[in-house]
Parts: structure tokens; C-alpha cells; sequence
């Protein structure tokens, strides 16, 4: 089982602790050495001050986090957790990504969805309701240029002709894409174009605020990996998604080592192969602390 953990850069509250080139040496090499699969960072752009402000959070961009955070280590794998797909023109993205394989030595996993938040999407300049099927349209896009052969790709108000995009990743055939969100759309796009599916747990996470079908646990989790798998036979594809799941706890929830560790088991005999933790810390040195404790009290035990 796989533990990856949030990475704490987006507490800009705390800038002199957590947004400092030393911060994320001293935390990418620490989690690093405590045996972490992962660091997590998210994508939020351009979010409205009133989501900020009723709960919701700062983020840095993702591909200069990850990159910094590369330099810094040589075994931890970097993934997005959730890169919004159709903020950026699908070869912006698949260049960027690409990049951070290549000079990461194919470290990168980017877990991408679809996005919920219409004010984001205003400023941005794409049109929310189609953010679906353009979702669709870029990984296709993406997949496409990671061959590092010619291509001629027609999308949604773009052309590429005769184009190629080398160095191609590192990773073959391209990098690992899961697919995140916990509606049947999601797990139909995981199967049907992705590598893996990331849900997410939502709690009391109001479902019009995230825009997607409520987990609140095993049994909902255990519903979808049957609906992946039905699937998969319907569509013809033999080997399923791997099953990476977005949080080990619900929003919100204390975890304690046993807690943690029980679940752990139960998703592993749903046949989920990894999930993300989140650890608290008012200073650079309390989440370290954390960090450490977790890896003591949990990751040491899987």
C-alpha cells in the first residue's frame, strides 16, 4: 500500500515557515526519508476570494512546486492531486509535464479532474459546461504528443499540424494519468482513458460545492470499483485502473494510528494500491513532527 502525503506549500498564513525555497528542501527531503510514496500538491489558479474565504484554499502552480521538490530528492514520486485538465491548452500542459518527467528521471503521476469551480473557469476564459467533454479531448491531446512523433491533432479552438513534442517522458507509454472525481463520468474516463481512478472521500463536504457523487465510505468505494469493473468488461479493456484513493480519512476527520491502519487493510482488500494523508502542523518543524510520527505509528506497520 502506497501513502502519499499533501504537501503543505499553500499555507501562505504562514509564508516564512511554509513558502521559502528551505521549506521545501528540508520537508521534500524529509518525507522522503521517512518512506512516503508521494508528495501531493493541487490547482487553483485563479479561485474567487469568496471560495477562499468560505473554506477554501490557496494553491502554488503544481509543475514549479513539483519541480522544486524534484531537485531536491531521487526516489520521491511527484503527483498532482488534482491538476484541472482544461485550465491550459492540452500541449501547455503535456509540454510542462513532460519536462518534469524527463529531468525528474519519470517520477511524475498527475492525477487530473474535471474542476468544479465556475468562477475559476470565468477567469480563465473556458466554458464550464463543456468542461467534460474538453477533459476528454485533452487527454487524448496529451497521450498524442507524449509519442515524441509528428501528430496532427484538431481540438475545441485549436489545430495542431504536423507537430511533435520531444524529449518524450520518461515514463512509457506515457505518464501515469489518474482520473479523479467519484461520479460514474469519472469511472468511465478512468477506464476508458486513464491509467487509474483517484476518488475522494466527501463527508459533509456539500456535494453542490465539489460537484460530484458522494463517498462517505467503504461501501460507496467498494459500489464504484464494481461499476469500474462492469465496465471494463463492457468496454473490453482486460487490466482495470489501479485504484488510488485521494484521502485516507473523510474532510475533516482526527486520525489516529489504529484508525488509519484498520482502513488501510480494508482498501487493500477492495484492491485499492495507494491513498494520500494529510498532516497537520502550525510550523515547519511541528508538520515535520507529524510527518514523522505518522510514518512511525503507520507507514513503518502497513
Amino acid at each position: 500500500m502506497k501513502i502519499n502525503v499533501t504537501l503543505p506549500f499553500d499555507n501562505v498564513e504562514k509564508a516564512d515557515e511554509f513558502c521559502t525555497p528551505e521549506a521545501v528542501r528540508e520537508i521534500a527531503q524529509h518525507i522522503e526519508k521517512l518512506g512516503f510514496n508521494a508528495g501531493n500538491v493541487t490547482d487553483h489558479p485563479c479561485p474567487t476570494a469568496r471560495w477562499r474565504d468560505s473554506g477554501g484554499h490557496d494553491a502554488q502552480d503544481p509543475f514549479v512546486m513539483l519541480s522544486l521538490v524534484a531537485a531536491h530528492t531521487t526516489t520521491l514520486r511527484l503527483q498532482t492531486g488534482i491538476l484541472v485538465a482544461t485550465y491550459r491548452n492540452p500541449f501547455i500542459t503535456a509540454r510542462a509535464a513532460s519536462t518534469l518527467d524527463v529531468f525528474s528521471n519519470g517520477r511524475l503521476t498527475l492525477g487530473m479532474g474535471a474542476g468544479y469551480l465556475k468562477g475559476e473557469y470565468f477567469a480563465l476564459g473556458v466554458d464550464f459546461e463543456q468542461r467534460n467533454d474538453l477533459f476528454d479531448e485533452h487527454i487524448k491531446a496529451m497521450r498524442l504528443a507524449w509519442t515524441g512523433e509528428e501528430f496532427d491533432f484538431e481540438g475545441t479552438g485549436y489545430n495542431a499540424r504536423g507537430s511533435r513534442m520531444r524529449p518524450a517522458p520518461v515514463q512509457k507509454p506515457g505518464i501515469p494519468i489518474y482520473i479523479g472525481g467519484n461520479a460514474k463520468r469519472a469511472i468511465r474516463r478512468a477506464v476508458e482513458l486513464g491509467d487509474g481512478w483517484n476518488p475522494f472521500f466527501t463527508g459533509n463536504l456539500s456535494t453542490a460545492t465539489t460537484r460530484t457523487q458522494s463517498m462517505s465510505g467503504e461501501e460507496d468505494l467498494a459500489s464504484g470499483i464494481q461499476y469500474m469493473k462492469e465496465h471494463c468488461e463492457k468496454v473490453g479493456r482486460e487490466e482495470p485502473p489501479v485504484v488510488f484513493l485521494a484521502s485516507i480519512m473523510q474532510p475533516g476527520e482526527k486520525w489516529d494510528a489504529a484508525a488509519v491502519l484498520d482502513r488501510i487493510g480494508q482498501y487493500k482488500e477492495l484492491g485499492v494500491i495507494g491513498a494520500s494523508a494529510h498532516v497537520e502542523g502550525n510550523t515547519r518543524a511541528e508538520w515535520c513532527d507529524n510527518a514523522s510520527r505518522f510514518a512511525e505509528e503507520v507507514l513503518q506497520k502497513i
